[in-house]
């Protein structure tokens, strides 16, 4: 067994090779995963008087193929048009996301075309933080994403998370292609403002999903179910590359959640 090729560190970008069973990604026996209608394998049917129906099937969203790729336990918290002001304001509470009994180890988030695209919301900057109090946070894009990430650290100080940036598509105007820019920024600074917290960067580095893309991995306006495996291969191959990229931060992932750790090893 050629053991040089689980030692060795990435090189290229970390999506040039795909994990079949997700790589290190498997190291987290729980994940959450928080966002839209495309983190619930949300469907779009078209009836034969062009009518559109939405439908969450959880079942074929990305997640849940990670967690057949990787055996870990991964748990949809999530529905199609969500925000991350919703999510705070009503739907987590509403659907009890908030217990401790729900925490995870790692968690995922994929907000932002609902919030920025959709409902036109402030972008705001990471001056609308307040670190001692997430409730005083400014009612902001960031603010809301940021109590998100909040919450739940304080509820599980050493849980990681990874942040989805929006992948290019083919028909992006530059005004829409402007939001992504700026979404991503605010992602990166939200990685360096919290401990632990890494970007997944599909804007820069997953394929732009142009008319030859949509075309095999859509259906209508979201994707179909080769599109959502594929998604899930790639956030496992790209959190397997950042795992790869800064092994010790994550030494004591066995320990998140336990009374436990090691006092010589990174936490």
């Amino acid at each position: 067994m050629k053991l040089k090729k689980f030692m060795a560190l990435p090189s290229g970008g970390p999506l040039d090779e795909l994990r079949p069973n997700g790589g290190f990604c498997g190291i987290f026996r729980t994940i959450g995963c928080i966002g839209d209608s495309l983190s619930s394998g949300e469907f779009e049917s078209l009836d034969e008087e062009g009518n559109k129906g939405y439908h969450d099937e959880y079942e074929y969203s990305w997640g849940q193929y990670l967690a057949r790729l990787t055996g870990s336990k991964v748990c949809n918290f999530s529905r199609g048009g969500m925000s991350a002001r919703e999510y705070c304001e009503s739907f987590a509470e509403a659907n009890d996301f908030w217990n401790p009994d729900k925490l995870c180890q790692a968690y995922i988030i994929a907000m932002g075309v609902n919030d920025l695209m959709g409902q036109h919301q402030e972008l705001g900057s990471l001056d609308d933080i307040c670190p001692e109090d997430p409730e005083q946070n400014r009612p902001t894009f960031t603010g809301y994403y940021a109590k998100i990430i909040q919450r739940l650290r304080a509820m599980q100080p050493q849980a990681r998370f990874f942040l989805m940036t929006m992948p290019r598509e083919g028909d992006d105007t530059p005004e829409r292609e402007e939001q992504k820019v700026a979404h991503c920024r605010i992602l990166k600074g939200l990685a360096e403002f919290f401990p632990y917290t890494y970007v997944l960067d599909f804007h820069e580095y997953a394929p732009v999903y142009d008319e030859a893309f949509k075309k095999r991995f859509y259906l209508g306006g979201h994707m179909n179910a080769a599109g959502y495996l594929l998604t899930g291969q790639m956030a496992a191959s790209y959190i397997d590359y950042i795992i790869r990229e800064h092994m010790e931060d994550f030494s004591q992932v066995g320990f998140i959640g336990k009374p436990f750790h090691n006092c010589g090893a990174k936490w």
